[in-house]
This record gives structure tokens, sequence and C-alpha cells, in this order.
């Protein structure tokens, strides 16, 4: 099969791009002395999990447990499970755990380390867990000098848990994009995080394990003095977000959404296309940034980016092609006749990836295989 014989719209890998991001976020990280356990969350897929291991990743990370259920069943056993572990699931996590999985497990609070404790009590069995860190004031976890740090960690180690490390996520990298504040970013996670570890050693509680990381933050990082793992995701197809953060170029985005031109409003300069926001998502993440690209850039079928062209309205199923800046313009229904095939980039691939079931992914030669793609919580 080609692009040619594929119905539209249809989430398209390119599978050249997709492994010049794995090889160079590898290299990087390993460079820097540290580990790369990758977020698998971008991608969903079991094809994709094992490139990045086979380039050298030990681990990955998860969001869901859908995601840990599926990926252990395909052979994956070190799974760290990154987002503040919610009580009643706790007994899903126990099941993976119990089947041979090394599911590590997250808490920020005395309310949930309790929950853990006495769960485990209950079941004669000792989690793993690491304690989240706010090191950005972007989203959850203890701040480094907070005394409940330490509380958290006493109540999950004398409560006969495994206190494995400490973890932190600098979010609000997203939102930046000169290489000077990615860079202080990057470092201030970086210490903050040490800074948490090396409190609970003080207190002489175990700390082995000191994870960092967000796709921008990884790409920045001067040093990675005290950190034993990195943690990215979107980093393996990149978005126009990354492209605005300054961390990637367009050219260097795997994922594109096919689209089919299926009429014109040439009097407003428009291409409709079979591509609304229920292929491209509703994330308009690029809107508050440098450049907005509506609900993506355009590109031809080849996937070369036809520089003021983005999908700048969608409904859902339909998408509007249209000049960037707003101009009409005179020849759209010649520029994209009917049935003309365009590839759409992603604001947010995580969220345009999570529309369909599977990936077309594409080779040097053209020919195309497909990748299921799985979904849930």
């Amino acid at each position: 099969m080609t692009l040619d014989d594929i119905d539209t719209p249809a989430a398209v890998i390119d599978h050249a791009v997709m492994m010049r991001n794995i090889a160079a976020m590898q290299a990087r990280v390993t460079a820097l002395g540290a580990t790369l356990r990758p977020h698998v969350k971008t991608s969903k897929c079991i094809e994709v999990g094992r490139l990045q291991r086979d380039a050298g990743a030990r681990g990955i990370t998860v969001s869901t447990l859908k995601e840990a259920e599926e990926f252990f069943a395909a052979g994956f056993d070190d799974i760290l499970y990154a987002v503040g572990i919610a009580p009643q699931k706790l007994g899903r996590v126990l099941a993976l755990r119990r089947a041979g999985c090394r599911l590590l497990i997250l808490v920020d609070s005395l309310a949930g380390a309790r929950a853990v404790v006495d769960t485990g009590r209950a079941e004669q069995h000792g989690f793993e867990v690491m304690i989240e860190i706010d090191t950005d004031g972007h989203r959850s976890g203890v701040a480094p000098d907070d005394d409940l740090l330490i509380a958290v960690g006493e109540t999950l180690q004398g409560g006969g848990a495994t206190l494995t490390g400490v973890l932190t996520h600098a979010g609000s990298s997203y939102a930046l994009s000169s290489p000077e504040a990615l860079a202080r970013m990057a470092e201030q996670e970086r210490a903050g995080c040490v800074r948490a570890a090396t409190r609970l050693r003080a207190a002489g509680l175990p700390c082995p394990v000191v994870s960092v990381g967000s796709t921008p933050t990884a790409l920045s990082a001067q040093r990675l003095d005290g950190v034993t793992e990195v943690r990215a995701g979107v980093y393996v197809f990149f978005d126009l977000v990354m492209a605005n953060v300054g961390v990637c170029r367009p050219q260097d985005i795997a994922l594109s959404v096919l689209a089919t031109v299926i009429g014109h409003q040439a009097e407003k300069g428009w291409a409709i296309t079979d591509a609304g926001w229920m292929a491209m998502s509703r994330d308009r993440g690029t809107q508050s940034q440098g450049v907005d690209y509506g609900y993506g850039a355009v590109c031809d079928a080849a996937g070369t980016v036809l520089d003021g062209y983005v999908v700048g309205g969608a409904n859902q199923e339909h998408g509007i092609v249209a000049r960037r800046d707003g101009a009409a313009d005179p020849d759209i229904a010649g520029r994209f006749p009917v049935g003309t095939r365009l590839r759409i980039l992603p604001n947010h691939a995580c969220a345009t990836a999570t529309q369909f079931d599977l990936y077309h992914v594409v080779d040097r030669d053209g020919a195309t295989r497909t990748w299921r793609r799985f979904h849930g919580w």
C-alpha cells in the first residue's frame, strides 16, 4: 500500500523522521549521563515503544493503567505510572505487580501515601512508590523544601512500602520559547528534584531514583548532575507547539493527518478538507504562542510544508484550509483541486494521535504499513 490507497482522514507516521527523533533524544540523554525512560502516552503504540527500547531506552513511563497493561502484555516489565495514584486503582496496580510487572506508582500527599500503605498491609504487599516534586508551580507535587516531603517519605517507608525516589515534570517549559529560558527551566527542574532527593537521604530515607523530564527541558539541559533518569514523550513525533517552543523544526514532525480536499469557498479563499476537529482534535495550543497554526499546518502529500497555509477553521468533519495571514487566495481551487491529498501537521501530537486507532507508517520508498494504537484508561 501507499498513501494513495488509504482512506482519509488518516494518521500518518514518517518512519525516517521518527527514527531520527528517537536517535537524537537517546544520544543526548546518554551523553548527559542519565538513562531515558520514554513516556509512551504520545504514541500508545507497542511498535513505537519497541523502537525506543531498541535505541537504548530503559523502562517506560505511562499516563494510564491501560498503557501499563498493554505494554506489559507486550513484554515491557519496568513501568512508571507517572500520575498520582487514585486509591481505587491500587487493585489493578497490584494485579500487574503480582503478574511480574515492576510497576512504580506516584504520590504527593499524606493521604495518598496512607492509602498505598493501608492497601499494602491489607494485601501483604510492598508497593514501590515515587514522590512527585513540584519544581515549577505548574501542576502537582510537593515543594523540594516542604516538610511534607519528609512526612510522606516516612509514611511510605515506615508503612511497608518501598520509597523508590523522586520525580518531577517541568510542564511550564511548554510556555517558553528561547534557548536561554529553556536552559534555566531545565536547571531549575534538575536542581529542585536533586534537592528533594538530598533532603530525603539526609533524613535517613532511601532515594535511589531521581527522575526529571519534559521534551523541552530534556533537549535544553546543560547538565544532569544528580539525576538518574529522564522522561520525555512528545519528542518521538514532535508537533507545532514544540516547534514554537524552539526544540524542533516543522520538518522534524513525524506525525501528520492525511486529508483530502472535498470542495471550496472560492470567494473566501478556502479549500475544504475531510479532516475536521474530529481528526485534528480541538487542541489550539499554538494560539497563545508566537505563530498560530489554527488547527494545523498544511503540507503537500509528500510532507513538504506549504508556507503560509493552515487549517484556519474546523467543524466536526470539515477542515478549512486558508492562508494564515487571513488574505484570500484567489487561486485556491487551482492550487488545491478537489481530490488533492494534503498532510496536516498537528498542534499537539498526543491529542491528534488519540483520534485514531491505527497509524499508517510511511517508509522512504512510499510503502506503508499499519500499527495499532490503543485507547482507554
